[in-house]
């Protein structure tokens, strides 16, 4: 057969990092079948666009895969795919929790012939077996000989092909300045952020999570060696293509046993693995000094911090009390003095909540280290703890908000604001730490680091802006260049004057090493 993996756009940015679940997909699937990729954030497609391709490239089977904000498109491209006469299989958390709905039992329309429930590393082979017989069941789950679920180990991992995979729809460089900018120092012909996971599970059981509910709570975690391999392997094909790579590291909490975190960490330094990464930690975990050090001398370039709240009350409301709010400054200056930033995420309207929670908690960022705030609304996921308490409350106010998704929209109704409150608290939040007064003074804080730093500072700030504000055409981004063109020529001429300087203290060196060769 020839199978397409297709994940949908997340309806929110153009993001152009994929989807692990896609690629672990097709290093999972047997012999003698072909699979393609298409990724909806990095290759917009429509219902008859899906339509017209699986009939012109004569697929046999469609993989669906979908979180929560993404299912309402992934069903309307299922619905068409099916009509095209192609049969679909769909997995991924969504459909995990409401399998009956993707079946049509519970709504009366169908829009998967097949689910696959929960991990599919161990199911995967045998839906695509039962696909090519023509043959396949409805319920695919990973259970063991008792009926028991049972979650795949890690440590027979298989091995991603990254050096010869086609990774074209997911380069962010633009074609017209890619054949330049292979020649940059360093090169970044092409630049693209990949995913990798190192382990699975978290044993928090965050209220509004739906992490342990799919994953489970405990860890589970590949061999060192297999993580040190696939980022040797990432970093040979970026320096093959004069570019650049970016590593994600998708664990719900990379440094969830701090000690296996430090071993594999240690080894990454040891085989020369470095690459510029990312990774989510919780805050608690950074405490430890020794820990920051080594994400530092392994590469870690920025972490993400689920801090959702300023206020004490609100993160014990929601079993997340392991978080402590007073300690967020010394956190985030533990890793700016390693040049290690934050990516710090807040949630708004959650019970504690008042008008002017936006203001308090930018008062708290504005005497942090200068990284990359976010916000968003607190939102139930289905079969979530906070579902299952807002719903007994009477709270939902659109029950089945994934129906149809917006942005930046509640589903419930808060405590002590109203919904149009806490709406426009997530709007003041952006637009104050995205404004270009905002932007000019996060890279003014990096004055006194190298120009790389204030590079990354302001290249990073306008593309996180367009989390919130719609940025997806050349003519929004014009409009953000000019709005932002200060700062930005102002990098400019710094990037010139180094050139000129690097040149001009080539020149004598090279008269020299002319003249005594003579």
């Amino acid at each position: 057969m020839k199978i397409l993996l297709y994940s949908p756009d997340n309806g929110v940015t153009k993001n152009f990092m994929p989807h692990l679940w896609m690629f672990l997909l097709q290093s999972l699937t047997p012999p003698g079948h072909e699979v393609v990729l298409i990724d909806g954030n990095a290759q917009p497609m429509d219902e008859a666009g899906i339509a017209q391709y699986v009939r012109e490239n004569k697929i046999g089977l469609v993989g669906i895969g979908a979180m929560t904000r993404m299912i309402a498109k992934a069903y309307r491209m299922a619905d068409a795919v099916r009509a095209a006469g192609v049969p679909v299989v769909m997995g991924g958390p969504h459909v995990t929790e409401m399998p009956d709905e993707a079946l049509g039992r519970t709504t009366g329309r169908r829009h998967a012939d097949a689910v696959a429930l929960g991990e599919a590393d161990e199911t995967w082979p045998k839906i695509v077996a039962d696909a090519a017989r023509g043959q396949l069941k409805e319920t695919y789950a990973p259970v063991d000989e008792f009926g028991q679920e049972r979650k795949p180990s890690l440590q027979d991992y298989p091995a991603i092909p990254w050096n010869s995979l086609d990774l074209t729809q997911f380069n962010v460089v633009p074609k017209a300045v890619g054949p330049m900018l292979k020649r940059f120092r360093d090169g970044w012909g092409t630049f693209r952020i990949i995913p990798v996971e190192s382990g699975r599970g978290c044993p928090y059981g965050c209220e509004f999570c739906t992490v342990t509910g799919f994953f489970g709570d405990s860890i589970r975690f590949r061999t060192n060696k297999s993580v040190v391999d696939e980022l040797l392997l990432l970093k040979a094909r970026a320096k093959s293509e004069g570019g650049q790579i970016a590593v994600f590291f998708i664990d719900d909490n990379f440094a969830i046993n701090p000690k296996r975190t430090k071993s594999l960490l240690r080894d990454i330094i040891a085989a020369n693995a470095q690459v510029h990464w990312v990774a989510q930690i919780s805050a608690n975990l950074l405490r430890d000094e020794e820990l920051v050090d080594l994400i530092a001398a392994a590469g870690g370039k920025w972490i993400f911090i689920g801090m959702e709240s300023i206020d004490p009350t609100n993160l014990a409301d929601v079993n997340k009390g392991f978080n402590k709010p007073g300690e967020y400054a010394a956190v985030l200056q533990r890793l700016a003095d390693r040049n290690v930033f934050a990516i710090t995420s807040f949630m708004f309207g959650m019970d504690n909540d008042t008008v002017g929670v936006a203001e308090r908690t930018l008062q708290q960022i504005r005497t942090w280290p200068a990284g990359l705030p976010i916000f968003g609304l607190i939102t139930p996921l289905p079969s979530t703890p906070l579902y299952a308490r807002l719903e007994a409350a009477g709270r939902l106010t659109r029950p089945k908000h994934w129906e149809e998704f917006i942005p930046f929209a509640m589903a419930h109704t808060p405590l002590k604001m109203t919904i149009a409150e806490a709406h426009a608290e997530v709007k003041y939040g952006f637009a104050q730490s995205y404004s270009p007064e905002a932007i000019a003074q996060a890279v003014r804080s990096f004055s006194h680091k190298p120009l790389a730093y204030r590079i990354n500072i302001l290249v990073s700030r306008l593309c996180f802006r367009g989390i919130y504000f719609p940025q997806m055409g050349p003519m929004a981004w014009v409009k953000v260049f000019y709005e932002n063109g200060q700062t930005i020529c102002d990098i400019v001429k710094e990037c010139f004057r180094d050139w000129l300087s690097g040149m001009c203290k080539q020149a004598p060196r090279s008269a020299t090493m002319g003249t005594s060769g003579d």
